[in-house]
Order: C-alpha cells, then structure tokens, then sequence
C-alpha cells in the first residue's frame, strides 16, 4: 500500500459526522462514524485497500475506491455481528459506545 486516499463519508454535510447520535439508530450512527475513520490506499495493481484502524481487522481490497469502501462497510457489519455475539469488547467510535448496557426506566415511570 502506497498511496493515502479519503474519500467524502456519506451524509457528512458541512458539519461532518460528529453531530449528535440518534439514539435509535446507535449502530447505524457507530458505523458511519466508524466509516469516516476509514484509510484507503492506491496498491501497486491499481486496486485499493482500506481498513479502519480503531476496528482491528476490518480491512478489504476492491478493484476500484467504491467497491473497496464498500466492502469495508460489509467487513465492518460482520465484525460488529460477530462482536456482539461473542461479547467482544467494542471499541469507542467518537463517543459512540456499544459495550454499554442498556439503562431501563422503573415500570411505575411509564
């Protein structure tokens, strides 16, 4: 790998991604944070590589940046699923953790 390349993240607006999280859609937000973490580099083939490097193992190789970011977001959606079901530790993502656990409201507040 020899060559650095960032892509725009998807829906970074002009504010980028550290805006508020949604609490109901926390993974979905873990990832496009994640995503923007993202280093692609330009191999000797013309191909390209990308990991992540807060997320030890995702990494993928595509033909071209597209393919190759997308794979990445696959790799990276494996490797939560797998992570919560055998209750890895995950890390923290711009403040985005999922190693929380939920907190529940006393029945008599509904």
């Amino acid at each position: 790998m020899d060559k650095a390349i960032t892509p725009e993240p998807a829906n970074a607006g002009s504010t980028g991604l550290k805006a508020t999280v949604n609490a109901h859609f926390i993974i979905s937000d873990y990832i496009e944070h994640a995503m923007a973490q993202a280093e692609y580099e330009n191999l000797e083939d013309g191909s390209f590589g990308g990991r992540i490097p807060s997320c030890n193992g995702v990494i993928a190789l595509g033909s071209t940046l597209h393919e190759c970011e997308t794979e990445l977001r696959s790799t990276l959606e494996d490797w939560l699923l797998v992570g919560f079901r055998l209750g890895h530790h995950l890390p923290v993502v711009d403040g985005i953790d999922l190693n929380k656990e939920p907190a529940y409201e006393p029945v008599d507040a509904v």
